[in-house]
Protein backbone atom coordinates (compact mmCIF):
# COMPACT_ATOMS: atom_id res chain seq x y z
CA UNK A 1 0.00 0.00 0.00
CA UNK A 2 1.00 3.41 -0.74
CA UNK A 3 3.36 2.38 -3.65
CA UNK A 4 3.28 4.31 -6.68
CA UNK A 5 0.40 2.23 -8.97
CA UNK A 6 2.33 0.14 -11.97
CA UNK A 7 0.60 2.84 -14.58
CA UNK A 8 2.18 6.46 -12.47
CA UNK A 9 3.87 7.82 -15.50
CA UNK A 10 0.95 7.68 -17.57
CA UNK A 11 -1.22 8.96 -14.38
CA UNK A 12 0.98 11.65 -14.25
CA UNK A 13 1.58 12.48 -18.21
CA UNK A 14 -2.33 12.87 -18.42
CA UNK A 15 -2.47 15.42 -15.25
CA UNK A 16 -0.31 17.79 -16.57
CA UNK A 17 -1.49 17.54 -20.25
CA UNK A 18 -5.01 18.63 -18.39
CA UNK A 19 -2.97 21.71 -16.54
CA UNK A 20 -1.52 22.30 -20.33
CA UNK A 21 2.16 21.57 -19.21
CA UNK A 22 1.99 24.41 -16.90
CA UNK A 23 1.99 24.76 -12.84
CA UNK A 24 -1.56 25.23 -11.13
CA UNK A 25 -0.25 27.43 -8.19
CA UNK A 26 1.99 29.53 -10.36
CA UNK A 27 1.66 29.07 -14.22
CA UNK A 28 4.57 28.31 -15.17
CA UNK A 29 5.61 26.39 -18.40
CA UNK A 30 7.48 22.87 -17.56
CA UNK A 31 11.26 24.02 -17.76
CA UNK A 32 14.01 22.80 -16.74
CA UNK A 33 16.34 25.61 -16.47
CA UNK A 34 15.30 27.74 -12.50
CA UNK A 35 13.17 24.66 -11.10
CA UNK A 36 10.30 24.85 -13.58
CA UNK A 37 10.15 21.42 -13.94
CA UNK A 38 6.55 19.97 -13.79
CA UNK A 39 6.26 17.31 -11.31
CA UNK A 40 2.41 15.53 -10.16
CA UNK A 41 2.10 15.73 -6.05
CA UNK A 42 -0.12 13.72 -3.89
CA UNK A 43 -1.72 16.11 -1.82
CA UNK A 44 -2.43 13.39 1.17
CA UNK A 45 0.54 11.90 0.87
CA UNK A 46 -0.53 8.33 -0.04
CA UNK A 47 1.08 7.56 -3.64
CA UNK A 48 -1.59 5.21 -4.58
CA UNK A 49 -4.40 7.29 -4.25
CA UNK A 50 -5.00 9.17 -7.87
CA UNK A 51 -8.17 10.68 -7.58
CA UNK A 52 -7.96 14.11 -9.71
CA UNK A 53 -8.37 15.76 -6.53
CA UNK A 54 -5.45 14.01 -5.02
CA UNK A 55 -3.12 15.28 -7.60
CA UNK A 56 -2.07 18.75 -8.98
CA UNK A 57 0.30 19.86 -11.21
CA UNK A 58 2.95 21.73 -9.93
CA UNK A 59 6.37 23.15 -10.52
CA UNK A 60 9.24 21.76 -8.60
CA UNK A 61 9.65 25.33 -6.68
CA UNK A 62 5.49 24.96 -5.76
CA UNK A 63 5.75 21.38 -5.21
CA UNK A 64 8.65 21.86 -2.41
CA UNK A 65 6.69 24.95 -0.64
CA UNK A 66 3.22 23.26 -0.34
CA UNK A 67 4.40 19.60 0.14
CA UNK A 68 5.29 20.39 4.03
CA UNK A 69 1.77 22.50 4.31
CA UNK A 70 -0.51 21.15 2.89
CA UNK A 71 -2.35 18.75 5.22
CA UNK A 72 -5.31 17.51 3.61
CA UNK A 73 -6.78 16.20 6.76
CA UNK A 74 -6.01 19.37 8.97
CA UNK A 75 -9.56 21.39 9.16
CA UNK A 76 -9.17 24.92 7.71
CA UNK A 77 -11.06 27.39 8.64
CA UNK A 78 -9.86 30.06 6.37
CA UNK A 79 -10.43 30.79 2.59
CA UNK A 80 -8.68 28.23 0.01
CA UNK A 81 -6.04 30.07 -2.90
CA UNK A 82 -7.70 29.91 -5.97
CA UNK A 83 -5.73 27.54 -7.34
CA UNK A 84 -6.38 24.79 -4.48
CA UNK A 85 -10.28 25.30 -4.21
CA UNK A 86 -11.30 22.67 -6.77
CA UNK A 87 -8.82 20.28 -5.29
CA UNK A 88 -10.28 21.27 -2.04
CA UNK A 89 -14.02 20.69 -2.58
CA UNK A 90 -12.96 16.98 -4.30
CA UNK A 91 -11.55 15.93 -0.90
CA UNK A 92 -14.67 17.48 0.89
CA UNK A 93 -16.80 15.96 -1.12
CA UNK A 94 -15.22 12.40 -0.48
CA UNK A 95 -14.32 13.39 3.30
CA UNK A 96 -17.60 14.39 3.97
CA UNK A 97 -20.45 12.96 1.60
CA UNK A 98 -17.74 9.61 0.73
CA UNK A 99 -18.85 10.36 -3.12
CA UNK A 100 -16.01 11.07 -5.74
CA UNK A 101 -17.14 13.52 -8.46
CA UNK A 102 -15.53 14.63 -11.22
CA UNK A 103 -13.91 17.94 -12.06
CA UNK A 104 -16.40 18.96 -13.45
CA UNK A 105 -19.42 17.82 -11.15
CA UNK A 106 -17.16 20.09 -7.99
CA UNK A 107 -16.73 23.36 -10.31
CA UNK A 108 -20.52 22.86 -10.52
CA UNK A 109 -21.19 22.54 -7.07
CA UNK A 110 -17.88 24.54 -5.71
CA UNK A 111 -19.38 27.10 -3.06
CA UNK A 112 -21.26 23.62 -1.79
CA UNK A 113 -18.55 21.49 -1.32
CA UNK A 114 -16.10 24.14 0.40
CA UNK A 115 -18.38 25.24 2.78
CA UNK A 116 -18.70 21.28 4.03
CA UNK A 117 -15.22 22.47 5.95
CA UNK A 118 -17.12 25.35 8.00
CA UNK A 119 -20.12 23.36 8.74
CA UNK A 120 -17.49 20.92 10.10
Amino acid sequence: MNAYPSNWDEIAKTVKDAAGWRCVRCNHAHNRVGWRILTVHHLDGDKSNCAWWNLPALCQRCHLTIQARVVLKQVWPFEHTEWFRPYAAGWYAWKYLRVHLTRDEVMERLNELLALERIA
